[in-house]
């Protein structure tokens, strides 16, 4: 074989290990990607989650008085959800739209405010945008949800976890006792069916962060 034939062929090899080394390392990301995701949450939407948290709680330090009295806009901070049991804790936004998800747990608009008679229903997602809801299928019966809005606080009581089909509406019907609802889509990565977490409403307080 020629020395003119190597030389030909050379930069065709060297643009092959190139590719194939770009593809290795693409592959070994998306792999570690997954994994993130499968043990923990989306890396890229958390990372945006975190800020747009961020902007909420920088909201919240000033909220408009339509929040104070319980008529919300749209993406309007409205409060915070703390689940002490499984650690976990998230502002939450008025609306339950792709673009309010989000930023954080949404409250339904058609269901009631956090204060006001009948059930408050609040969805989140579990692997992607903070993962806020995450490991809602941890909460047992008695452990607490607390909801701290600017004009009070009020503590629930988790009564049961049920799955349901996406199309069970009645999970946020009014019954005969104030109840809080979380919703979410389950099983993790999959939107097939819903986890509804329902707690009692238990206690109000007044808010322990002062508002201005």
């Amino acid at each position: 074989m020629s020395a003119t034939a190597v030389r030909t062929r050379s930069p065709v090899k060297a643009v092959l290990r190139f590719i194939a080394s770009v593809m290795i390392v693409s592959g070994t990301m998306l792999i570690a990607d997954a994994g993130i995701t499968i043990a923990w949450q989306e890396p890229v939407s958390a990372f945006f989650a975190q800020k747009e948290q961020a902007e909420l709680k920088a909201e919240l330090d000033h909220p408009p008085p339509r929040v104070f009295y319980k008529r919300p806009l749209p993406g309007d901070a409205i409060g915070e959800i703390d689940m002490p049991a499984i650690d976990k804790s998230a502002y939450i936004v008025e609306g339950t739209d792709t673009d309010d998800l989000r930023k954080g747990p949404g409250h339904y608009q058609d269901t009631a405010m956090p204060g006001d008679h009948g059930t408050v229903a609040i969805a989140g997602h579990r692997t992607t945008h903070g993962a806020p809801f995450r490991n809602i299928d941890k909460l047992e019966r008695g452990d607490r949800i607390v909801l701290e809005m600017p004009y009070g606080k009020f503590t629930y009581r988790v009564e049961k976890t049920q799955i349901v089909d996406p199309t069970a509406l009645w999970v946020t019907d009014r019954v005969g006792y104030d109840r809080l609802v979380l919703s979410a889509c389950h099983p993790l990565y999959s939107a097939a069916q819903r986890i509804i977490v329902f707690a009692r409403f238990a206690k109000r307080g007044n808010a322990t962060v002062e508002r201005s």
